[in-house]
């Protein structure tokens, strides 16, 4: 029961995901469907019953790391662009909202992000 709620959720995320690099032209080049679902493959696997829980790990993890890189991208763009924004007051919501996201910040360096 817990593999198949682990892979609903992956699943999900992917869906998720795959949608938000759809409306991104510039960011959707890097961060295809295709890309996803190469990382999902295994956990493909796993959900069959053919293969190990480590490789599909690895491909969650890996799409972890992508999608917070292609979300730091997105709120990089946005804060450059908001007027008003008070900079220290918006670096300082994910950690408020106790969520691992990267900062709200036209200066974050988005290839550090992982």
């Amino acid at each position: 029961m817990a593999r198949a709620q682990l892979v609903a959720v992956a699943l999900a995320a992917a869906a998720l995901l795959a949608a938000a690099a759809s409306s991104e032209a510039a960011a959707a080049a890097s961060f295809t469907c295709a890309h996803i679902l190469s990382d999902m493959s295994a956990c493909f696997a796993y959900a069959r019953g053919d293969g190990p829980i480590g490789q599909c790990c690895y491909g969650v993890r890996s799409l972890d790391a992508a999608a917070r890189r292609f979300a730091c991208g997105c709120l990089k763009s946005a804060a450059a662009s908001v007027t008003g924004l008070n900079l220290a007051t918006a670096a300082k919501i994910p950690a408020r909202c106790a969520v691992n996201i990267p900062p709200i910040s036209a200066s974050v360096d988005c290839s550090r992000v992982s």
